[in-house]
């Protein structure tokens, strides 16, 4: 349990650095700017209480917009996607292949993983660019950012979890 609980504070600060650090300061082609950030709300634990996870969410993402100076876009997003994360994954997998207690994306395949990154990072990265634009003048700049950032985050987060997770 206390490992558990290590392995998520520790990845929760180290993925905070590394977006507000390293991956904030990466703008490729002038925009594209990759949000690796939320690979902590696709792997924390399903079996832990949905209130604290939606309470840490916010935190998490209200702490890249402190350090990033975004006035709580990535809170919103971070907190929108957190909630709708079990029923996404209840839309992708069938419910034999569903355990709370039991759930690793690790243990999932190749497929799947990707279908379930790509819409939650899809989602949050629409909410981002739509509350970061906040026009309906930009509509195309919004979809143009989204997909092209989900494109680089979707990428790197797959790595990121294919080379940092272990298996079960």
């Amino acid at each position: 349990m206390n490992n558990l609980i290590l392995s998520n504070s520790l990845r929760f600060i180290g993925l905070v650095l590394l977006q507000v650090l390293i991956l904030n300061h990466i703008n490729l082609f002038g925009y594209l700017n990759p949000m690796v950030y939320i690979v902590w709300i696709f792997l924390f634990p399903l079996k832990k209480n949905r209130s604290l996870f939606l309470i840490l969410s916010f935190l998490f993402g209200l702490s890249v917009d402190i350090f990033s100076d975004s006035g709580g876009i990535n809170a919103a997003a971070t907190l929108f996607i957190a909630f709708i994360r079990i029923s996404v994954l209840k839309t992708i997998l069938r419910k034999s292949d569903f355990d709370y207690l039991l759930f690793n994306i690790r243990s999932l395949s190749i497929d799947k993983i990707f279908l379930y990154i790509a819409t939650l990072t899809i989602i949050h990265h629409f909410i981002v660019f739509s509350l970061e634009y906040f026009s309906f003048n930009a509509f195309i700049t919004i979809l143009k950012n989204t997909i092209f950032t989900s494109i680089f985050t979707i990428i790197l987060s797959i790595l990121g979890i294919l080379l940092f997770t272990k298996k079960k």
